[in-house]
């Protein structure tokens, strides 16, 4: 229960190092993309690495050849799937959520909110994490893709905006083309 063998220790370490040396390998060819959290699937990749990197540790079943195989291809499927998204406005919209408002100018979207299953509490959460004390200094709180939220002091109405493309603002339909 507590200790085996010295093999398993030997190969725990060995095979540890060579899958942990192989994986930065392969996460810095495949560049700064694929540990990144801009969407669900993202999140799926890097939490299916680091599952992969237990398993191959940890099971002595699966080899380092096994393991090795299976983060190449989460991340060439990752890959593969953020340059589809990048091309093709249709598979980018089937993988894709698009951020939403929840808060604009001192009033609280509730519709939005409901949709979204977010609660006025989470909201005034993430203005007190910004250091803000007051609805009234906010212009608008977005849900962000990654489930973040983003909180915006200031909205100027003219001009470009940072809130275009955000689903239930005004300048939503600026770029839903």
């Amino acid at each position: 229960m507590f200790f085996d063998n010295w093999m398993s220790l030997v190969r725990t370490g060995v095979v540890g190092v060579c899958a942990y040396v192989l994986l930065v390998l392969l996460l810095r060819v495949s560049g700064k993309r694929t540990l990144s959290k801009l969407n669900a699937f993202d999140l799926v990749v890097t939490v299916a690495l680091g599952s992969t990197l237990a398993t191959v540790l940890l099971t002595k079943n699966v080899t380092l050849a096994d393991g090795v195989l299976a983060f190449a291809l989460l991340i060439f499927l990752q890959w593969a799937l953020a340059w589809l998204s990048a091309r093709s406005s249709t598979v980018s919209r089937m993988v894709k959520d698009e951020p939403r408002l929840l808060f604009h100018r001192g009033q609280f979207l509730h519709a939005a909110l409901k949709a979204e299953r977010v609660t006025e509490g989470e909201i005034l959460q993430a203005l007190r994490t910004q250091g803000i004390a007051s609805p009234d200094q906010v212009g608008a709180v977005v849900l962000e893709t990654d489930g973040s939220f983003s909180v915006l002091q200031n909205i100027d109405t003219g001009g470009a905006s940072s809130l275009a493309g955000v689903r239930g603002s005004e300048h939503e339909t600026s770029t839903a083309a």
